[in-house]
């Protein structure tokens, strides 16, 4: 193999990992540490920037040759156009998630989703409505925060298993942010394999679509309410539901992203000031507002593309590549080692984000020397860190879910009743071995 071939004559270190090591170590024991000392969403309070920042000192200090030398190739890192690309959508998708959310586009989803959906379908009905806020807002997170609270009174309105209902809103956040256009792990993914979001789109939906119909029988079957709720009657605008909808469709029709989330900015600020939700100027903070919800992604980014580079010239990648090319033996392998690989890594960082920029640069050498498509690497990073992220109890989605629940023992008694999850990964792992949709390609 041609490749394979001069990936060999290419410097190799294991030593070059260290500074990667560093990382994710002051990210794990810092989370580990406040976790033991009792303190909230542990594993969050060190940002992520800084983390890194420590990584990316000991490599200056551990790497051969100048300072100027080293800090070119981290400059030429942070620049690299794939890590300019994500970071500006990063800063769009906050804009467009914040104005939208703020001219009362979220509370319209909710409230017309549960006033569509029958009462006695209610634990179905939450799952149906995270997931597409999720899709249309690209965050699982806020999904919970948004949801949490009505799933619960509903679920103490109807008698039913509490635990059953936050796990159906924690599945249908995974659920809209593994599919969602300006989720910031579906612009991790894309970006680092260097796919279009499209196509990354229909190879996950093939994927996600059945595992969503199995947990929505699943949770019709088991999540019958003991007593059906009384029928609601909640306030909603249609029109408040368009611009999700309008970044959606476009998007899917490949209509170019800055273009998409642009046109989402817009279309929400019209609304908006419109109906008096926010003035002209309140809109243009509510923007800005946007842009700094997204720092702490933008700026891991733009380290850990500079801190990548350096690993990759002191030769860690290709040191991982040849002991990886040890136990793999062709694609199916290949992309079992890509879905350890992300789900090793969420375990270790609890952030889905944080350990598809980690692996991406790795998973695309692996994908090219074994032939796996682009589309559907970046598919695989974004479902198992989705996966992990959605049942590790120190994560954030299943933190903010459990802290719902008044008197709740154990955050593994919503883990356990986590169904999407387990069966999306089931689903994505039959995937590999049976390729039964057009879309995730050969895989022969």
């Amino acid at each position: 193999m041609e490749n394979s071939e001069i990936k060999e004559n290419v410097k190799s270190s294991a030593k070059a990992l260290i500074p990667f090591g560093v990382f994710i170590a002051v990210y794990l024991v810092t989370g580990i540490v406040l976790s033991s000392q009792g303190v909230e969403l542990a594993f969050y309070q060190l940002p992520s920037p800084v983390a890194v920042i420590c990584g990316i000192i000991v490599a200056f200090i551990l790497f051969k040759g100048g300072i100027d030398e080293k800090f070119d190739t981290f400059i030429r890192g942070c620049g690299n156009e794939n890590i300019v690309i994500m970071c500006i959508i990063f800063l769009l998708a906050g804009a467009f998630t914040t104005v939208s959310k703020q001219m009362g586009g979220v509370d319209s989803v909710v409230n017309l989703g549960m006033s569509v959906i029958p009462p006695q379908f209610i634990t179905a009905g939450i799952f149906i409505i995270s997931s597409f806020i999720a899709v249309a807002t690209g965050t699982s997170v806020g999904t919970v925060v948004a949801v949490a609270p009505i799933a619960i009174g509903f679920a103490e309105a109807a008698g039913l298993n509490q635990m059953m209902v936050i796990g159906a809103t924690i599945g249908g956040g995974m659920f809209g942010d593994n599919l969602s256009i300006i989720s910031d792990t579906t612009i991790a993914a894309t970006r680092t394999q260097n796919v279009e979001m499209k196509d990354k789109f229909r190879a996950n939906f093939a994927i996600a679509l059945p595992a969503a119909i199995v947990t929505v029988v699943l949770l019709l079957i088991f999540g019958r309410p003991e007593v059906v709720p009384k029928a609601t009657t909640y306030s909603y605008s249609l029109i408040k539901v368009l611009p999700y909808i309008f970044v959606l469709v476009s998007a899917l029709c490949g209509v170019n992203v800055f273009v998409v989330l642009t046109g989402g900015i817009v279309f929400s600020g019209i609304i908006g000031i419109a109906d008096g939700s926010f003035t002209a100027l309140v809109y243009t903070q509510q923007i800005f507002e946007g842009f700094k919800g997204m720092l702490d992604i933008f700026l891991l980014s733009m380290f850990m593309g500079g801190l990548a580079a350096m690993v990759e010239k002191e030769g860690g990648i290709n040191w991982i590549l040849q002991k990886i090319r040890k136990v793999i033996r062709g694609k199916k392998s290949a992309q079992l080692g890509i879905a350890a690989m992300i789900s090793l890594t969420d375990m270790a960082t609890a952030n889905n984000t944080v350990a598809i920029l980690i692996n991406g640069p790795i998973a695309k050498e692996i994908s090219e020397e074994y032939g796996v498509e682009p589309k559907r690497t970046a598919s695989l990073l974004d479902i198992f860190s989705c996966v992990f992220q959605g049942i590790i109890p120190y994560g954030a989605q299943v933190l903010f879910a459990c802290a719902s629940i008044k008197g709740l023992n154990s955050p593994f008694e919503v883990i356990s009743l986590c169904w999407y999850q387990y069966v999306l990964a089931i689903f994505a792992i039959l995937s590999i071995y049976f390729p039964y949709t057009k879309y995730m390609g050969s895989n022969k």
